[in-house]
């Protein structure tokens, strides 16, 4: 027991020496643990907002359709088959048709991506309801961006023109009769909704569909011809590598703030060591082995991680959560960064994240603690005790 008390009497006896580089790891300790909460708050947020609003328990696409490339568009419909056809049956998913279209609001041209839905549908949290109305006309729903874009209101009527199945020309005039709030900029953004079984009849496209949506947690998952399945695993894809690259961004700013704290303290022991040779000398003439001493400063080395999380905890703690509770105020340029995200982010921590940043700061630290006492092991007493190293 003598060790950790000769160590912790040392350290805490160098004064602010010790206390400035406990603070400079302890800035390291919570800014990694916060970053990597924010963006695995970010990620959580835009998994459940997409799978709310857009992707459900997964999609069957048709053969054809890809949603990057509008080229594939024109043929991206089909005949639902009747796999599916039992699904939508059972309210265990819904059949969305996607066909490319020009608006013309305020006498100006604006290609748009025409959605029919089913108005009496379950499985995503568009407000399809809407559209199912007895006034005549032909209802349409937006979202709060496309509105922005086109300077359209509730109950403004605008003309929509598109192909049907037969590449001929059609249009007709829609009314607005739902402006909707969404997070997901994917169903918003350059895009109209409209009654599934009115559009496939304009269209000439009766009980076709571009894409088969099923509910959370379906229990079977059908094989069917022509119809692959994307998991959420799949269409999450993007979120993923987003996050993984800012998490790498992210660090080199922990690798800076580390590698300060870490020469702060390789300097302390390299100090500590030249000015403590006497007493280094003293405790060898006493019987401490050389094993003994290399311990003990290693050990003081080390106490700097101790302290520091400690000193993380009280002020980190109280931070860390308020900015879980309160969430991070977004800029209002993130909007048209095309993630789902909110006005905020809202952090997200664990204790794997906690625990593990710990570990490897401690890690680090005894490792640097470490290496400038290797001289040690060649300190002759009589040397040391002249305040000379071999």
């Amino acid at each position: 027991m003598i060790i950790p008390k000769l160590a912790v009497r040392n350290i805490l006896g160098a004064g602010i020496r010790t206390w400035l580089n406990v603070i400079v790891l302890s800035f390291a300790f919570v800014t990694i643990v916060l970053t990597q909460g924010l963006y695995r708050g970010m990620s959580r947020q835009v998994v459940h907002a997409t799978v709310e609003a857009e992707y459900g328990g997964g999609q069957y696409w048709q053969e054809n359709y890809d949603p990057l490339d509008p080229l594939t568009l024109e043929d991206a419909h089909s005949v639902i088959p009747d796999p599916l056809n039992s699904l939508i049956k059972n309210d265990q998913a819904t059949p969305i048709l996607v066909i490319q279209g020009t608006i013309y609001p305020n006498r100006r041209i604006q290609p748009v991506l025409i959605k029919g839905i089913d108005p009496q549908q379950k499985i995503l949290s568009i407000p399809s309801s809407f559209l199912d109305t007895e006034e005549e006309g032909f209802p349409a729903l937006i979202g709060t961006r496309m509105a922005k874009s086109t300077g359209l209101k509730v109950g403004d009527e605008v003309t929509i023109r598109w192909r049907d199945a037969n590449g001929t020309f059609d249009a007709r005039d829609v009314r607005i009769v739902q402006i909707m709030s969404t997070t997901v900029q994917s169903i918003d953004q350059g895009q109209i909704w409209v009654p599934l079984d009115l559009i496939q009849i304009l269209t000439q496209m009766e009980n076709e569909a571009s894409m088969v949506v099923v509910k959370k947690e379906l229990e079977t998952i059908l094989e069917v011809s022509g119809w692959p399945f994307k998991t959420l695993h799949f269409l999450h894809t993007d979120i993923r590598e987003m996050v993984k690259s800012k998490s790498a961004g992210a660090s080199v700013m922990y690798f800076i703030l580390i590698f300060l704290a870490m020469l702060a303290i390789f300097d302390t022991q390299v100090l500590s060591i030249f000015r403590r040779r006497k007493e280094m000398g003293t405790l060898m003439a006493m019987g401490m082995t050389r094993l003994k001493i290399i311990q003990l400063f290693t050990l003081e080395g080390a106490l700097h991680g101790v302290l520091a999380a400690i000193v993380a905890a009280v002020y980190g703690i109280p931070l860390l959560t308020l900015f879980a509770s309160k969430g991070w105020a977004l800029p209002g340029s993130m909007d048209d960064w095309g993630i789902a995200l909110g006005e905020k982010i809202f952090p997200a921590y664990s204790a794997g994240l906690v625990i593990g940043t710990t570990v490897l700061v401690l890690i680090i630290t005894t490792i640097v603690s470490f290496l400038p006492t290797r001289k040690i092991a060649k300190l002759e007493p009589t040397d040391a005790l002249r305040g000379r190293m071999s």
